[in-house]
């Protein structure tokens, strides 16, 4: 993939090798083995390499272990405390210019389970087979902010990493469990296998304490949403038509397959508890119809302002577990050209 080669004008030959390389980075984290990729390695591997691309702009924060249980996240917590790789929250501040006072204009949040055996609601062999690449969505964030600060991003952008290992051990999260979060939601296990969001519920709660004018989350979330698109699409959910707008058109404008699935403020309650305000999930395979549309419900419990400039990628298209006649096998990258343009494109609020 490195030793593609191009010609013509200098800027456009720059763009196109910083994208290149980008994407190899990206590609190459989502496909390292589980035994490589645990969750402080990528949080570790992820704050090197956006460090490395502007030291003087970048800091970072790593939440770790029983900390995060000090600290209230809950989610990230309890679906990592199940295994001898402790759980992380890492939060990087891309801040060019220096002031700690300056507004954080976007925010970016990443699935990051190394590896996902579904818990206490194991997967088949055959679902399980994929699973180090279900830390795609932190690979597409992160990717996607080193791509803007190579292109030459100006505004302060947060990135928050939600990195857990889904394992089954005496000390794992059980079904029936009830979750209460910073927030004061509190949430009954009803599929250990829809971990995800609930460590996305962490992320997104961090990233609104910001105040950003935009949200973004990228996750390997749900069967649902591959089923749905066939695995060649990323599915969009938000409940802010100007936010999906704007992201259509960075999509068109980056040739990557976007499609807007159906979300209403009503959707956070499709997944109903009697213990709790919400259950993560529903007791039926794959969550149940409309399973894509509940978990980004869900997930909207966790932004501020009613969804206000907050867009949800279902990575559908992360990854292929043979090649085509598009990709190889593994990792595609899709989504970083077009949250790299979201973030580009914000306003000055300096």
């Amino acid at each position: 993939l490195e030793s593609i080669s191009f010609c013509g004008d200098a800027a456009l030959v720059e763009k196109l090798n910083n994208k290149l390389a980008v994407y190899a980075w990206s590609r190459d984290l989502t496909n390292q083995t589980p035994a490589e990729l645990y969750p402080l390695k990528l949080a570790q591997l992820a704050t090197n390499y956006i460090t490395n691309l502007a030291p003087a702009q970048v800091s970072s924060r790593l939440i770790q272990g029983e900390v995060l249980k000090e600290q209230q996240w809950m989610g990230i917590y309890n679906v990592g405390k199940g295994s001898v790789h402790e759980p992380c929250l890492l939060e990087l501040d891309f801040n060019p210019t220096n002031d700690e006072n300056a507004p954080v204009a976007a925010c970016l949040v990443g699935k990051g389970i190394t590896f996902d055996s579904g818990g206490y609601s194991i997967k088949p062999s055959a679902g399980m087979f994929d699973m180090k690449c279900d830390m795609g969505g932190a690979a597409v964030v992160a990717g996607a902010l080193a791509l803007a600060i190579k292109q030459g991003l100006t505004q302060r952008v947060k990135l928050y990493l939600c990195c857990a290992e889904n394992m089954i051990s005496n000390n794992a999260y059980k079904l029936g469990d009830i979750i209460t979060y910073k927030n004061g939601v509190t949430c009954e296990v009803a599929n250990t296998d829809a971990e995800g969001r609930l460590v996305l519920a962490d992320g997104l709660m961090a990233a609104s304490e910001n105040n950003p004018s935009l949200i973004i989350d990228a996750a390997t979330l749900t069967g649902a949403a591959v089923m749905a698109t066939g695995g060649d699409y990323t599915a969009l959910f938000s409940l802010d038509s100007n936010a999906v707008n704007k992201a259509q058109s960075a999509a068109q404008n980056t040739a990557e397959p976007l499609w807007q699935f159906p979300l209403e403020p009503w959707h956070k309650d499709k997944c109903s508890s009697v213990f709790a305000d919400t259950a993560n999930s529903r007791t039926q395979k794959g969550g149940g119809a409309g399973g894509a549309s509940n978990a980004a419900g869900f997930l909207s419990r966790f932004v501020e302002n009613n969804g206000a400039g907050w867009l949800h990628f279902d990575l559908a298209a992360a990854y292929n577990a043979s090649d085509s006649g598009l990709w190889a096998a593994g990792a595609t990258g899709l989504g970083i050209a077009t949250i790299a343009q979201l973030i580009q494109q914000l306003p000055d609020n300096n």
